[in-house]
């Protein structure tokens, strides 16, 4: 099955980030699944203020990865994010589970630019 990883990690140092993508990479990595690809947005403004771990956060470093795995696998990467000190937010979404739905995802996901729904169309 073809997954989505949407992760947000406290601003401040690349290394933290990396680190944090590193272990998930290799969770997937080990359990026999494949990564197809990383995705840095960097740091920008979240939507409104949040606090996680006693902290209060208005910006967070945004990465994305995309990989094939058993349901399993994104269960114990949801469970070590959520333990996780340096995360803000997280998100793991299905893409698919069909070769006809996940034949053409590519690795790289770009930003979109449009301000409005019109503008996707």
């Amino acid at each position: 099955m073809l997954y989505e990883l949407i992760a947000i990690v406290r601003p401040g140092s690349l290394h933290e980030v990396r680190e944090i993508a590193r272990n998930c990479g290799l969770q997937v990595l080990r359990s026999g699944g494949v990564i197809r690809g990383y995705t840095n947005w960097g740091t920008f403004r979240l939507p409104k203020p949040t606090t996680k771990h006693q902290a209060r956060y208005n910006d967070g470093h945004h990465f994305i990865m995309r990989f094939d795995s058993s349901g399993p696998v994104q269960t114990s990467i949801r469970r070590t994010l959520g333990l996780d000190p340096r995360m803000i937010r997280f998100s793991v979404v299905k893409l698919g589970d069909k070769l006809e739905e996940i034949k053409d995802v590519e690795g790289h996901i770009t930003w979109n630019h449009a301000r409005n729904i019109s503008d996707t169309i």
